[in-house]
């Protein structure tokens, strides 16, 4: 029975991508659907960058595509309702960005493409069978952030750190996951780890002002709750005095110290080359392996007027390299 239903839900993709095909050679545009979680600059970027991407391929929005983009404001029921339109509306490809956005669009689906983007591990998060080889009409590139690069930052910038706070949201799986590889990153740096974790945006300031005291720097993941409240965090955590190493450049910009991270911009055009394998190439996006940066892309930021605030000198070698906020 697994293997009939296993071969129908192939044959229903390749006459999905076969449609598709047909759209392109008669000249009726393609439509892409488009789901991002809330608005911050991660997600923005590789939005951006999926956009660029595919113009650059020769897909230009209301020339031979049509994109239809919708940000459901970090919550889940919207994500859900984004994805049902979509799929009513027969879309040929939808673009989902951020884990909630993609399990949403997955659970109303299994026979048009998902290319997701900003999702930590693509597996764990139920959205295919292996990040090898999927098995489903679900594929992209994953946001997986150096963990360890970041952790070891934390003590290249506060080498007397000895106890850190990771602030996380306990409701995204992505940070569960982030979570766990930094733990074991702080104990390969002899660092002490207290979970910091809300359940929304709302409990932010409490939990940020609640580490005054207790800890020496706040590590934070890639996870969109507290990047979206990232100034609140700033806000406070520079007023007790702690440094907060960010998973990305956004929350730099907004008022974290530190990051070397992958570019979300880069992110998204690698997901708009797997837009246009399935919608001009016709691959099979169940074959189709998720995506992971190298780690030759990784690049430094630094918020300069943060640091002067906490009284922090950045080393030289990591100034000469980073994009430096004033």
């Amino acid at each position: 029975m697994k293997k009939i239903i296993a071969v129908m839900m192939t044959l229903m993709m390749a006459v999905g991508l076969t449609a598709c095909g047909d759209k392109a050679d008669t000249g009726e545009k393609l439509k892409i659907g488009i789901i991002q979680l809330v608005k911050h600059d991660a997600l923005d970027r590789a939005y951006e960058g999926f956009v660029d991407g595919l113009e650059e391929l020769g897909y230009v929005d209301g020339e031979n595509i049509e994109i239809d983009y919708q940000i459901a404001s970090n919550e889940q029921a919207n994500c859900l309702t984004i994805a049902e339109g979509m799929v009513n509306d027969n879309k040929d490809l939808i673009f989902a960005i951020a884990t909630p956005a993609a399990q949403a669009a997955a659970s109303k689906t299994d026979e048009i493409p998902i290319l997701v983007s900003a999702v930590t591990d693509p597996a764990a998060s139920g959205l295919v069978e292996s990040n090898e080889e999927p098995g489903r009409n679900v594929s992209g590139t994953s946001d997986l952030t150096p963990v360890a690069e970041q952790i070891a930052l934390i003590k290249q910038i506060v080498p007397d750190a000895e106890k850190i706070a990771v602030l996380y949201c306990s409701t995204e799986s992505n940070s569960q996951i982030q979570l766990n590889l930094a733990k074991e990153a702080a104990a390969e740096n002899s660092l002490e780890v207290i979970e910091a974790s809300v359940s929304s945006s709302n409990e932010i300031q409490q939990m940020v002002a609640s580490l005054g005291g207790k800890v020496d720097a706040i590590y934070v993941p890639t996870d969109n709750t507290i990047a979206a409240g990232m100034e609140t965090v700033s806000m406070v955590a520079t007023k007790e005095g702690i440094p907060v190493i960010c998973g990305e450049a956004g929350p730099v910009e907004k008022g974290g110290l530190a990051t070397i991270s992958l570019d979300y911009y880069d992110l998204g055009k690698e997901t708009a080359k797997q837009a246009v394998k399935i919608l001009k190439d016709g691959e099979d996006i169940s074959k189709m392996p998720v995506k992971y940066m190298s780690k030759d892309t990784l690049k430094y930021a630094v918020n300069k007027a943060i640091a002067d605030q906490l009284g922090i000198n950045i080393p030289i070698e990591i100034m000469e390299n980073a994009k430096v906020y004033e």
